[in-house]
């Protein structure tokens, strides 16, 4: 037994593959064993017939032949297809319009057992038309219970189909928005996100609710700053600063003029000091009035 075959046998195999589930062993074994005999009875009668046709025709050899090739034929399809209704999951109706028909098909075999060669076919009383009449009987019977069968089973898998779309469906609908922001938080657990190059710190917050602040008075204007926006340009170069890698510039108003005039200024009033510093160290009189001016402070 290969490793992919079921522990069950071929037969089971061969049924779950074209059928499906088995109800019961039982229906396997007699539907196969129904089925297959009929083709094998069908087979036998085919080589009886092709013997019988080697002789000369209504002779003693060729009846002995024919008469069971004939009587095997009719009984190997009213077989086959009562073997095809076992198989199928039909229902016991249809089953038993199926062994109805099939007995009847046996009578018309019997009655053509009995007339074949002296009453058949233009001899003696010829029973052709009445064996032929009841073997159709049986036979449509048959042939109604195995179509309505092979229909009932198509349905059903028909509706098994329709029933698995509609479950997949059906999971896919249930997908809520719960589902979906769990899921992106999930993905997004182990990503640190920062803005303009800030590296993210852990904090405490605190949060109140509005029913612990309802009895307290606040003054909402006491201790706020108000901050005017500067601009659109501010907010672009604030931002360029905070992500880091450019520096605020400070640009003078002044033109070159202005500051070449003052240099100018502190030029000349380092030149008078200067001078004035050099007159006080070396004249009498600078020194005459030095210790004037420190007596009269004294005094």
């Amino acid at each position: 037994m290969s490793a992919e075959q079921s522990p069950d046998g071929f037969l089971f195999d061969l049924y779950r593959r074209y059928i499906g589930e088995p109800e019961d062993r039982t229906d396997v074994y007699v539907g196969f064993g129904l089925f297959l005999g009929g083709i094998g009875l069908a087979s036998i009668a085919l080589l009886l017939f092709l013997w019988s046709s080697t002789f000369e025709a209504r002779s003693a050899a060729h009846i002995t032949w024919a008469e069971p090739a004939y009587g095997i034929v009719m009984i190997a399809l009213p077989l086959l297809m009562l073997g095809i209704v076992v198989l199928l999951p039909s229902e016991r109706r249809v089953l038993y319009t199926s062994i109805a028909g099939v007995a009847v098909t046996l009578v018309a075999v019997v009655g053509f057992l009995y007339a074949y060669p002296d009453d058949w076919n233009g001899y003696g009383a010829d029973y052709t038309a009445q064996v032929v009449a009841i073997y159709a009987i049986g036979l449509a019977g048959l042939t109604a219970s195995t179509g309505a069968a092979l229909i009932a089973h198509y349905l059903d898998m028909a509706q098994r189909v329709q029933a698995v779309e509609t479950d997949d469906g059906d999971e896919e609908d249930e997908l809520t928005d719960a589902d979906v922001r769990g899921d992106i938080d999930e993905a997004m657990e182990d990503v640190e996100l920062s803005w303009g190059g800030v590296q993210k710190t852990e904090h405490k917050r605190l949060s109140f609710s509005e029913d612990e602040l309802d009895e307290v008075s606040i003054d909402a204007d006491a201790g706020t700053k108000t901050t005017r926006s500067t601009g659109v340009d501010a907010q672009v170069a604030g931002l360029k600063g905070l992500k880091g890698g450019e520096t605020k510039t400070t640009t003078s108003q002044s033109t070159v003029d202005d500051q070449t005039a003052k240099l100018k200024e502190l030029r000349e009033q380092q030149r008078a000091e200067e001078m004035a510093t050099a007159d006080d160290d070396g004249s009498p009189l600078s020194g005459l009035l030095d210790r004037l001016r420190q007596l009269l402070g004294r005094e």
